[in-house]
């Protein structure tokens, strides 16, 4: 019971993400214009996030990620979705917590037990569609996109799973 409670709220939090980065980034966004917070706190924040979470602030808070959200939404072929990966190489943040990726204390898990093998993970990642080849979150001998560097954490895999085999836990 309560497995299913925390995935229905991992769930709308992930139908609402797109929601939650535009607060968050702008709010981000105001913080440091008006306010003058230094960047190095910032930085800071989005590491200490990265450790415990993974490589969340790209797409949960940042205000650049919310303007590659938008372009990415413009257009539906993976161009767009390419240039995601990108944007990323001039910010400290997403170097440091992608590789954090791989020992963060929350991560992606799959029970292959429960799996159905039904592929619905990887058509909704990003990652297994720029390299099908290279990743899958429940295909053996792939990589796992979640501890990839380039894996961002939007989790929208684990919400589609429709048996919770995916999970997003410590």
């Amino acid at each position: 019971m309560r497995i299913q409670s925390g995935n229905k709220i991992l769930k709308l939090l992930v139908d609402k993400r797109i929601a939650i980065l535009a607060i968050s980034g702008i709010a981000l966004y105001f913080a440091i214009s008006q306010y003058h917070i230094s960047l190095w706190y910032i930085v800071l924040a989005g590491i200490l996030l990265g450790f415990i979470f993974g490589k969340v602030f790209c797409r949960w808070l940042c205000p650049m990620g919310l303007i590659m959200e938008i372009l990415m939404s413009m257009n539906a072929d993976g161009k767009i979705k390419q240039m995601y990966q990108y944007h990323k190489l001039g910010c400290p943040i997403a170097w440091v917590s992608g590789w954090l990726n791989k020992f963060s204390f929350f991560r992606i898990k799959l029970n292959t037990d429960s799996c159905l093998n039904c592929g619905a993970c990887d058509k909704k990642c990003y990652i297994v569609a720029m390299e099908p080849a290279k990743y899958s979150l429940y295909k053996p001998k792939t990589e796992k996109p979640g501890d990839s560097y380039t894996c961002s954490k939007c989790l929208e895999c684990v919400a589609v799973c429709p048996n919770g085999s995916l999970t997003y836990k410590v």
